[in-house]
């Protein structure tokens, strides 16, 4: 059995989030301890500041100190999705490896020791040797979102596969993760629409709207996105359009102290700590070479460090997609994901600084995706290559004929026209073909791959479909 010291006891305590009582201190080193000893030992280590007592007589436990945080109030709480769900949902099953750490986060949250931010959380993570998602995890997952025709193709290609899936998926699942009460179909119907006639939700259909073009964004020119400031805080700026206390602080770091309603966690209120540490996040994200373990540090790191005064969760799940994007991989949308779940794995980075039950959820969330967007891409079929290598000709030539209000015969000589003078003899024939089919297969709810606004595509339709006069 262990020598009682500073250290061993330490190592003990540390193994149990809640802490330990003296019994059970005891039944870990043996009878042969001696109980005084081991009273005599907490003690001095209470009084160095190592470790807390709490509780009283019999319930009396012991833990480890973390330092004290200073939080100032904060003018701003951020409301952390449904995080009283967690006290009323069943005990974790007793043979979960993570029952302990789950149990944990079903205490009400004023009864777990406040925490504030850690840079050593972030400063101990070393690109390419920290590795928070296992090996055997990432070769299968990678396996599962990375179809081989996909290689040698553009960045973003996939991702434009399953574009009106996707903009549908993850606006939707994203807004829900944030508390939006808009169901599946209402939010496809306002996506159609571009705007909402229900004057009470209001914000959200506002929320929803800017998810779609934060979408539109990261995939349309994925080759110009990069782990650098312009991309993250524009990013961020589209997501919270209108939806800020001030228009400027979109897309800016946050200079106010926040609050994380329904956490003990106090992110850190040190506006040069926030910009350091915002900088090193892109650096280290930069150097991962794995898209899998960039999308997951991303997702832990952004919004623990809250660089921004709101919108941390909603711009960390998208920019988790830029790797992803950039590689050719299937994007995660977060299907499936229980809002549960999501919180409570937020809530151990923050107030634990724990990976593991965020990693489970990712598992389960891109696991889904390539379920999902791998049915879509076997329907739609290999990628065209001229639809890769004509791709914004494409999406301007479609522009025009719709803001232009050309019918389908002015559409086809226009084409005509244009084909001849730009498109080699050899492939004008079935670049004309994959123009009309374009055309074709318009509608109201794929207006953002050719950037047509609603209003414009409602004044062209009666001419293009015959209806006009009608």
């Amino acid at each position: 059995m262990p020598e009682i010291t500073p250290e061993t006891l330490n190592h003990a305590i540390s193994q149990a989030i809640r802490g330990l009582g003296i019994d059970e201190i005891m039944a870990r080193f043996g009878e042969e301890a001696s109980r005084r000893t081991l009273q005599r030992r907490l003690d001095e280590m209470v009084r160095a500041g190592q470790l807390e007592r709490v509780g009283k007589a019999r319930a009396t436990k012991y833990r480890i100190a973390q330092p004290p945080t200073q939080p100032v109030p904060a003018p701003v709480s951020i409301p952390l999705s449904e995080s009283n769900i967690l006290r009323e949902d069943k005990p974790a099953e007793a043979d979960d490896p993570l029952r302990d750490l789950k149990d944990y986060f079903r205490e009400h949250f004023s009864l777990r020791k406040p925490a504030g931010y850690r840079r050593e959380f972030l400063d101990s993570y070393v690109p390419n040797e920290t590795a928070w998602l296992p090996e055997n995890l990432r070769a299968h997952l990678r396996t599962r979102g990375t179809p081989p025709e996909m290689e040698g193709m553009p960045p973003g290609t996939y991702a434009r596969q399953v574009m009106d899936r996707l903009v549908i998926d993850l606006v939707w699942n994203s807004s829900r993760l944030e508390g939006s009460t808009f169901s599946l179909l209402e939010t496809d119907f306002l996506l159609q629409q571009g705007r909402s006639h229900d004057p009470a939700r209001q914000q959200e259909a506002l929320m929803i709207l800017n998810h779609k073009a934060a979408i539109e964004f990261l995939v349309e020119e994925p080759e110009h996105l990069g782990y650098n400031r312009y991309t993250f805080l524009n990013l961020h700026a589209i997501l919270t359009e209108y939806l800020m206390e001030s228009r400027s602080t979109e897309g800016a770091l946050r200079e106010k102290p926040v609050g994380i309603g329904g956490s003990v966690f106090h992110p850190t209120n040190n506006p040069a700590l926030i910009e350091e540490c915002f900088d090193l996040i892109l650096q280290k994200a930069a150097a991962i070479h794995d898209p899998l373990e960039c999308c997951f540090f991303l997702m832990v790191q952004m919004p623990y460090l809250q660089p921004f005064l709101d919108g941390n969760k909603r711009t960390s799940r998208l920019a988790a997609n830029i790797p992803l994007i950039r590689g050719n991989m299937c994007p995660l949308s977060f299907t499936g994901v229980p809002v549960r779940d999501y919180t409570t794995g937020i809530l151990a980075v923050y107030e634990l600084n724990r990976i593991e039950l965020m990693r489970e959820v990712f598992a389960h969330a891109y696991e889904e995706s390539c379920s999902r967007y791998g049915v879509v891409r076997d329907d739609i079929g290999p990628p065209n290559r001229l639809a890769v290598g004509y791709r914004m000709e494409l999406k301007e030539l479609a522009r025009d004929v719709v803001v232009k209000r050309m019918s389908k015969p002015e559409a086809a000589e226009h084409l005509r026209r244009w084909t001849a003078k730009n498109i080699t003899a050899s492939d004008r024939e079935d670049f004309i073909e994959l123009i009309e089919e374009k055309l074709l297969s318009l509608h109201a709810n794929n207006l953002v791959r050719i950037k047509v606004r609603p209003s414009e595509f409602e004044a062209w339709w009666p001419v293009w479909s015959g209806q006009q006069g009608k």
